[in-house]
């Protein structure tokens, strides 16, 4: 297909697919040309497996593109090497568009449909070779909708579905009915976590380790175990091997396949959405009712299309021409209402998986008394599979946040406060590194830093890994040296703070005689473990090259931070000989 047309096609909302039964949607000559697209979308596979389809829309993986941070930061990162970091980062995050030849920096509203699912049905189950470790170089098969996929157990349910004359189906493209994939490819490693590390060990060509979630996994207890990612990341709870439930794989015209395991394709991690309900999750009512820019000018927080705002509209009001009708309104409140409901099973999911990969441990008191306090909190990794935080550690703030009171209320302590901005008190504070507020010096925080290599010797931490360069044209330059002699890369480097499986760490606190109110107690020491996306102070650092969907820096650090998790809390009273176990 022209490429042209295809974007005018998607850009006027016609790109549905996916191929109905009925005759006359057969007909519809749009739905002709995108059955026959060489990159079938995820609402095509949405017709057989809803429940699947249910779950990867609102995951990590359909997120993957649409993430305004991610997009700012790979743009950010082109300009500062002079754009020879290349599809680094891209061809991860939206592997269709980067086949599809689509530019590493555009706004989403002009990329293909597919491009902007991310990590898409076909990106795993197209795939016909096991990759291992190449940071997401990946071959995706082309084929329209009838061609074979990839999966775990082969195709002789699928033999059975077309031949037994029980379901409604078409393998045929030149006739008419509910177009299915002709076959089935075994691919055992698809269950393994091998085939993860395609994507989740990244390595730069300069020998800098970025993330290292399967380098941590392969010497793990889990791997031990022969516990697979799979096992704890598609089961039944988030972050345990949990087993699986038992669904039919497919359900073809309301009849269901045979039931077999069930991996539940959430895929829930660290991240969240900060973006418009309209366009994230993924939705076809959604993509049928408007395109992504009308999405972005639904004012769904003031109440548009329900009752108690429509009761109150008087006429005068000025809304986007798609919006003007209350009709219409009230049809997209429905879609959003759909995906707001599914964004906070989601965030359930997520807390459910952070709680399990991070536990409070013990709290000892060492010494209490009215000229000093001390005492120790100890965070423990409940996890076989890899170290916490793990993947893009060098961004991911999981902290304490320490808050001590004295028998009237009155703080005496603190830790883990954020700045206005909201950051953290540490280095990248733009408070802190202005004078305006004193670093936290006891602060506990698991994520890792960045460490770059200066033209002249020595080492200074950075947000982003990119060294500084010596030369007007910065560009990233290949290893002068074997990374093995110094054991890590030459221009930049990871300070990791993370925790190994099944380990902990201990942060201690001090307070001394000048902080103290001269009481003698009780002290008590609230105590909350916090995780976060990723800190205000990325979002500072990529801010110059803009925020996609009209996202201002401001209000996007504000949905990040609105977005942390506590995820446990504690209060202890701080006597001498205190120790206060796990609950």
């Amino acid at each position: 297909m022209n490429p042209h047309l295809r974007k005018i096609l998607y850009a006027l909302g016609l790109c549905l697919l996916f191929v109905s039964v009925s005759s006359a949607e057969e007909m519809d000559p749009h739905a002709r040309l995108f059955r026959e697209h060489p990159y079938p979308s995820a609402t095509m596979c949405q017709t057989c497996h809803p429940m699947q389809f249910r779950e990867w829309s609102v995951s990590p993986h359909a997120y993957a593109q649409l993430s305004p941070v991610f997009n700012a930061m790979q743009a950010k990162i082109s300009k500062l090497t002079n754009g020879t970091n290349g599809d680094f980062c891209m061809r991860c995050h939206t592997p269709i568009g980067m086949a599809l030849k689509e530019a590493t920096f555009i706004p989403n509203a002009e990329r293909e449909l597919i491009a902007r699912e991310g990590v898409t049905c076909i990106v795993c189950h197209r795939r016909p070779e096991p990759y291992g470790k190449v940071s997401g170089r990946i071959h995706i098969e082309k084929g329209n909708i009838f061609a074979p996929v990839y999966g775990p157990t082969g195709d002789k349910e699928l033999k059975r579905v077309i031949h037994s004359g029980e379901y409604e189906i078409n393998t045929d493209p030149s006739k008419q009915g509910r177009d299915i994939h002709r076959d089935i490819i075994k691919f055992p490693q698809i269950t393994t976590s091998g085939f993860c590390s395609s994507c989740h060990d990244v390595n730069h060509v300069h020998g800098f380790r970025l993330e290292e979630a399967f380098s941590e996994y392969k010497s793990s207890p889990a791997a031990r175990k022969h516990i697979s990612c799979q096992d704890c990341h598609m089961g039944k709870e988030p972050g345990k091997p949990s087993g699986f439930t038992t669904e039919p794989a497919a359900i073809v015209g309301g009849k269901p396949t045979r039931e077999r395991p069930h991996y539940n394709h959430m895929f829930i991690g660290p991240d969240f959405s900060v973006v418009h309900p309209g366009i994230f999750p993924h939705s076809m009512a959604a993509q049928k009712a408007a395109a992504l820019k009308d999405w972005l000018k639904f004012n769904f927080t003031a109440g548009w299309g329900t009752d108690a705002f429509e009761d109150n509209v008087t006429g005068k009001e000025k809304f986007p021409k798609k919006w003007a009708d209350a009709t219409d309104r009230y049809e997209a409140r429905d879609i959003i209402n759909d995906n707001l409901a599914l964004l906070k099973e989601a965030q359930k999911a997520r807390a459910t998986l952070l709680r399990n990969g991070y536990h409070l441990g013990n709290v000892v008191v060492e010494k209490a008394g009215t000229k000093e306090i001390r005492f120790k909190v100890q965070v423990q990794n409940a996890t076989e599979g890899h170290n916490v935080p793990t993947g893009f550690d060098g961004e991911r703030p999981v902290y304490l946040r320490i808050t001590v009171k004295d028998k009237n209320g009155k703080t005496v302590f603190r830790s883990g406060d954020l700045d206005p901005n909201g950051d953290l008190r540490d280095t990248h504070s733009a408070y802190v590194h202005s004078g305006k507020l004193p670093r936290d010096k006891q602060l506990f925080n698991l994520q890792s830093k960045f460490l770059i290599r200066l033209a002249k010797g020595g080492e200074r931490e950075e947000v982003l890994p990119v060294n500084y360069s010596a030369t007007p044209l910065p560009f990233l330059r290949p290893q002068t040296n074997a990374t093995f002699l110094l054991g890590h890369p030459d221009v930049s480097r990871k300070d990791r703070k993370t925790i190994p499986p099944l380990g902990s760490a201990w942060a201690h606190y001090k307070i001394s005689e000048k902080d103290l109110t001269g009481s003698t107690g009780p002290y008590t020491a609230d105590i909350q473990l916090i995780a976060g996306m990723v800190p205000v102070n990325l979002i500072r650092e990529i801010q110059d090259v803009g925020f996609d969907y009209g996202l201002s820096p401001k209000e996007l650090a504000r949905r990040v931070v609105k977005g942390q998790t506590v995820l446990w809390k504690r209060t202890v009273d701080l006597q001498p000989g205190t120790y206060a176990e796990k609950p």
